[in-house]
């Protein structure tokens, strides 16, 4: 730590670099992978198919688990690939990017603010930033998929389960980046929660899931 002298000088640098990296992390995150894959492989525009959604599970709806698990992949690294830049500057410079690859995933400037619900990138911040939480998402997933095929109770519980396994830890930092995270993904799964809970939700491999 510097001399409380020189605080005035380094507080300066360190929101620049959270800036830039925030910046940085929301650019990454931005990028509609499943859009993109869709339409190079000839389907019709992703956003008009199933729920509109930009994600993994919408793209399964075109017939191409391939694309859909390469989407997955993508999803997930774009956020990983933000908080590894972001960590060139410092801790806090990788959180920031961490929440910006997340909210660029979520509200795409280039596609008028409606992304995806979050998920993937989810795992891949938590991958990037530590990994044992991407773990127990992934862990928790498979579990409550497999015991009951909602995915999206499933991501759920599985982002509920992770944020408290995070504040048993003495990374509070992290742990507090993703409250924020799972707040914002339970907010973009209000409708799936809506259905769960009038039992109309659809489960995994039916056509009308959107998750």
């Amino acid at each position: 730590m510097p001399p409380s002298g020189d605080w005035s000088n380094v507080l300066p640098l360190m929101l620049g670099l959270c800036l830039v990296s925030f910046a940085i992390g929301y650019l990454l995150g931005s990028i509609p992978f499943g859009l993109i894959l869709t339409r190079l492989a000839g389907h019709e525009d992703l956003r008009k198919i199933g729920s509109g959604n930009i994600g993994a599970t919408n793209v399964l709806r075109t017939g191409s688990k391939g694309l859909a698990a390469l989407t997955l992949l993508l999803d997930a690294l774009k956020g990983t690939a933000a908080v590894m830049i972001g960590a060139q500057f410092g801790p806090y410079a990788a959180t920031a990017a961490g929440l910006g690859a997340f909210l660029g995933h979520l509200f795409p400037v280039w596609l008028g603010f409606r992304g995806g619900k979050g998920v993937a990138t989810y795992i891949g911040v938590a991958l990037g930033l530590y990994w044992p939480a991407a773990l127990a998402f992934c862990l928790v997933w498979l579990m409550v998929a497999a015991a009951t095929r909602y995915s999206s109770l499933a991501a759920l519980v599985a982002s509920a389960a992770t944020l408290g396994a995070l504040a048993l830890t003495s990374e509070w930092r992290i742990a507090a980046l993703f409250l924020l995270l799972t707040v914002l993904l339970y907010a973009r799964h209000a409708q799936n929660i809506g259905r769960l809970v009038k039992g109309e939700e659809a489960r995994i491999g039916q056509s009308k899931q959107s998750t």
